[in-house]
Order: C-alpha cells, then structure tokens, then sequence
C-alpha cells in the first residue's frame, strides 16, 4: 500500500518545513517578492499565514489537522495574481519539494493540486 501524501511530504514537520522554504523562495522570487517581503516585517502574520498554509497542506494531503482558513477564492480575490506570478509560485514550490529530497511522482502530485487550483486563485 502506497503511504499517503501527507506521509510522503514529511507529514506536518516535513510540510512545515517545505511551507518555511517555499515562503523564503517567494520572499528571494524577482516575480513575486513584493507580495511577500512584506511579511519579513510582520512576524506574527509572517507565522500566521504560514500556519494557516500548513495547516491547509496538511489536511488537503490526508493528515489529521483541520483546516479553518478561507477557501481558495475568497483568499485570493482582490489579488489579480497574473499567470506569470502563479508560474513563478509554482516554480518556486517545485524547487522546493525537489530540495526537501521529495520524490518525483509526489512532486507531480502536487503539481497536478496546483493547476487544478489555479481557476480559483488566478485573477479572481
């Protein structure tokens, strides 16, 4: 029997490891950083919102934690992220997994996520 995502990713020290990264990624990403520099100097929404992703990676990948946060649409909306920033997320998630030694056949699995979220996060 195949170990669930969730045990593939590291269950949550591993995905809150991989959150860390990416989060640093998209703060060093030329495309996207000025979305996320901000952050640098809110460390308490810094350590908010990266919960909050755990906690919504950690549940969408079959682990025991909940997640209470706003769906994908209502936390994008407003944002009018363009398909170069989605890309460029989506790069920088790629590159982090394939750091954190996560295999290939997960990384497409969590590249499959990606695009079929990408309607509700892209532009709405």
């Amino acid at each position: 029997m195949q170990a669930s995502m969730y045990e593939r990713l590291g269950a949550a020290a591993g995905i809150k490891a991989i959150v860390a990264d990416v989060v640093e990624a998209h703060m060093n990403n030329p495309v996207i950083r000025a979305r996320f520099l901000p952050y640098r100097d809110d460390p308490e929404n810094l350590a908010a919102v990266s919960q909050q992703l755990c906690d919504f990676l950690c549940a969408g990948s079959g682990g025991p934690e909940t997640y209470t946060g706003r769906d994908m649409v209502e936390t994008h909306r407003g944002m009018n992220i363009s398909a170069e920033e989605y890309m460029a997320e989506t790069d920088d998630i790629m590159a982090t997994l394939a750091a954190h030694g996560i295999d290939e056949a997960t990384r497409n699995d969590v590249l499959a996520i990606a695009y079929g979220l990408k309607g509700e996060i892209m532009r709405v």
